[in-house]
């Protein structure tokens, strides 16, 4: 068996052969064979598994196995270059088997601003324990490193991206990079649209040219640039005698006919079949080439993928032998090679002795053997064509090449007969576009280039961070919120508890958002959705919900929640919780804490908004817009009314959101009301209404019956939220003494009036645990149901 196996193609045959049986097995429910020789088509098999069983190879119980050992190489990695860096070294990570590396690495380092599950640095592999990271980041924060994480193979669709069980834990290791890279733009959108579909995450154009993904606070860039070939190496290598015999032994060989060359893996994705078929038709077709062309074809037989080998092996010498029996022995040049690249030498004597080079991938990264052909045949050789699939990189970086569908076998023949038959003038234009990038853009510039882009992303040597705005977003206003976002201070919880220990005599008031920071809410732009929205199934922790009660037992303390929700959803959600204020529907309707033990008594703000007559008018065109958007929904509240779409298709629900708020605008434009477009959800509200008057009235009530109010904490999360912030500002203007604070803090680093921000909503729970001296406990959010709602990505 060993010794069989050690020759590539008989492995390949045999690898073949195993597959073939286990899903014959699998269709007859025996157990499979395995495969032990292969010689001449005759091949031995023993039974394989115990107690019956049937290997498939659609068994997902072996992607446990495969991804715990994908974990511990990428772990391996950052152990090692963790022992090797220092803050603002630059750490440049290529391709796909290390897309766990950039997180990984931060955590080894015990950098800020990691991202994991809830937003926490979460790391767990076999034998390793979890750890997490303080509210105010590590301990002992330590300079970052730099990042690049380039990829050099096609990314997939968001679609198919998203089949993948880890998908999400693969995007979170890429996205810790400060700078992802693609070689076409084709794979970067496809990286963009998986970021936001699967993540939730926004994008936007910037000065410059640059892309910028938001994520860990900050804007991960995402570029895209390419590589040509080492001309000096290439130069050197055509004056090489033994490249020039080789040459010279093809165009022997080939006598008058034209050569169309071709080297290739010989795996599907290579598209050798495509190309063998488009030639077939070829002669068909055009007669008139029989005697005058020839296909150099070269496969080469890495052994990494060895049934698809076997197949497309098994696939390619039939159409080979079957061009062959019926146009001639001489119109293909057909040899396999052991190994995944052809010598440099053999390679540029095929391409200087071809007119033609066909290239017809089906899905490709970069490849630099177009550009090579391009390279080998400038001035004073006679130019030669090149034929790009369409679905290879090469074909958006070579202008004068004759793109195909390599699925449109049509299309490849018209295009090989317009090479072969096209004139020397037109060859020598086509190369004129493509010789100057081919000649000038080794891989030393091209490093260059990505690593500019990595200064643009980071930190100067001054110390200050590059102008990386949007693109339109040059305006006074948007410079000054820049501004305020850059000067954003992460929560210090250490501070928090000192000031709110140093007010024990005195009264505080603490006023927490609900949807977004007392829980979690993921991002509307996430396409599936994993959790229940709102407090409808939705609800804190119980370790949230006792630090929460442990605080409103505290007479010295005023606790409320305030929620865009509904009255009911936010009472069946916190409502249990004693001595807890409450305020729905923004504000407009609000139950003061009741510390007796008592029935809630609501109370309700009348801002002259006659409801039933907007809704006459609102509910059609609502309704019109819930029909034709999957998974939208009304919420109807005491003084709102509310359109979901956070359920549905965030691109569509988007698009929808826009046309309603247009078209409600146009038919409510006579009533006092407004438009408030949140995280998912559009909503009519009161024109004067928002949840800065409730946060201004329990300020002042807290102030009319305590006088001394020295501690006020507010969070929130979207833009409803800056009203409360605002308010407390006010507050504190007018509050006298020097030992009072005011913390106005943020979920999510962004343009705000607050003045300080947490990564997001488990960072609230942390900071309600601390404050009421129950550290320690677990802040993972739970459905209804019970189960565990923020996963460990490793798990």
């Amino acid at each position: 068996r060993n010794t069989t196996r050690s020759d590539p193609v008989v492995a390949c045959a045999l690898a073949a052969a195993e597959a073939k049986e286990r899903k014959r097995a699998s269709s007859v429910g025996e157990a499979p064979l395995s495969a032990t020789a292969a010689i001449g088509g005759t091949t031995t098999m023993s039974r394989e598994g115990g107690g019956g069983g049937v290997k498939s190879d659609w068994d997902q119980r072996r992607l446990d196995s495969w991804w715990n050992a994908y974990i511990r190489v990428n772990q391996k990695f950052s152990e090692v270059v963790a022992s090797l860096v220092v803050g603002g070294d630059v750490v440049w990570v290529h391709d796909y088997h290390l897309a766990l590396l950039p997180r990984m690495l931060r955590e080894a380092r015990n950098e800020a601003n990691i991202v994991g599950s809830g937003g926490k640095s979460m790391e767990k592999a076999p034998g390793n324990e979890t750890t997490m990271a303080a509210v105010g980041g590590p301990k002992n924060p330590v300079k970052p490193v730099r990042m690049i994480f380039f990829i050099h193979v096609p990314f997939p669709t968001s679609q198919v991206f998203r089949e993948l069980e880890h998908g999400e834990a693969l995007l979170e290791g890429m996205l810790h990079a400060d700078v992802v890279g693609f070689h076409a733009f084709d794979h970067a959108r496809h990286f963009l649209n998986a970021a936001k579909r699967i993540l939730g995450l926004t994008y936007e154009s910037l000065v410059g040219g640059l892309i910028g993904v938001r994520h860990r606070g900050t804007k991960v860039l995402v570029t895209v640039s390419n590589v040509s070939v080492e001309g000096d190496i290439i130069d050197a290598l055509l004056e090489f005698p033994m490249v020039k015999e080789e040459a010279a032994g093809l165009r022997e060989k080939h006598g008058d006919r034209i050569v169309i060359s071709g080297i290739a893996v010989a795996q599907r994705l290579s598209g050798v079949s495509y190309k063998l078929l488009a030639f077939e038709r070829l002669l068909i077709d055009y007669p008139v080439w029989h005697s005058k062309v020839v296909l150099l074809q070269r496969c080469l037989i890495p052994g990494a993928r060895r049934v698809d080998e076997a197949d497309t092996l098994r696939e390619v010498r039939f159409l080979v032998m079957r061009i062959r029996s019926r146009f001639g022995p001489e119109v293909i040049d057909y040899e396999e090679q052991v190994g995944s690249v052809l010598p440099i030498d053999q390679r540029l004597a095929i391409w200087t002795s071809s007119r033609v080079m066909m290239h017809t991938p089906i899905r490709e990264g970069l490849n630099l053997c177009p550009l090579e052909y391009v390279f080998a045949r400038k001035e004073p050789t006679d130019p030669g064509v090149v034929i790009a699939s369409e679905f290879s990189a090469v074909s958006s970086i070579l202008n004068g090449a004759l793109r195909v569908n390599p699925y449109d076998i049509q299309m490849c023949v018209t295009s090989i007969d317009c090479a072969l038959s096209m004139s020397g003038s037109e060859r020598d234009a086509r190369r004129g576009r493509d010789i100057d990038f081919v000649s000038t853009c080794p891989s030393g510039l091209w490093t260059r280039n990505v690593l500019r882009d990595l200064n643009d992303a980071t930190l100067s040597e001054e110390g200050s961070v590059r102008n990386l705005d949007a693109v339109g977003e040059q305006s006074p206003d948007a410079a000054l919120a820049r501004e305020a976002e850059l000067g954003l201070e992460r929560l210090d919880l250490p501070a928090l508890e000192c000031a709110y220990a140093a007010t024990k005599n005195s009264h505080r008031v603490i006023i927490i958002d609900f949807n977004g920071t007392l829980v979690v809410k993921e991002p509307a732009g996430k396409y599936l959705k994993r959790e229940i929205l709102g407090t409808s199934g939705f609800k804190p922790s119980h370790a949230t919900m006792f630090s929460l009660a442990r605080l409103c037992v505290d007479p010295r303390n005023t606790v409320y929640v305030v929620s865009g929700d509904s009255q009911p959803n936010l009472e069946m959600a916190v409502g249990n919780v004693p001595g807890l204020g409450l305020a729905a529907s923004n504000g407009t309707c609000f139950a003061d804490p009741c510390r007796g033990g008592g029935e809630r008594k609501w109370q309700y703000l009348d801002f002259g908004v006659d409801w039933n007559a907007v809704k006459k008018v609102a509910m059609p065109i609502i309704s019109k817009f819930t029909a034709r958007t999957n998974g939208s929904f009304v919420k109807l509240s005491h003084s709102s009314i509310g359109w979901s779409y956070y359920s549905c298709d965030p691109e569509w629900g988007s698009l929808q959101a826009s046309h309603l708020v247009t078209e409600l605008g146009e038919a409510l434009h006579s009533y006092d009301v407004r438009f408030v477009a949140l995280k998912g959800i559009v909503e009519v509200v009161p024109r004067k209404g928002h949840k800065g008057h409730i946060v201004k009235r329990i300020l002042e009530d807290a102030r009319a019956r305590c006088r001394d109010v020295d501690f006020v904490l507010c969070m929130g999360d979207d833009i409803a939220d800056e009203k409360m912030f605002t308010s407390v500002i006010n507050f504190s203007a007018k509050t006298e003494g020097e030992d009072s604070y005011a913390f106005n803090v943020a979920v999510g680093k962004k343009p705000t009036n607050a003045s300080f921000y947490v990564d997001d909503a488990s960072d609230v729970g942390d900071i309600l645990t601390a404050l009421s001296g129950d550290k320690g406990l677990p802040h993972h959010q739970t459905s209804s149901d019970g189960s565990v709602a923020s996963e460990d990505f490793f798990a």
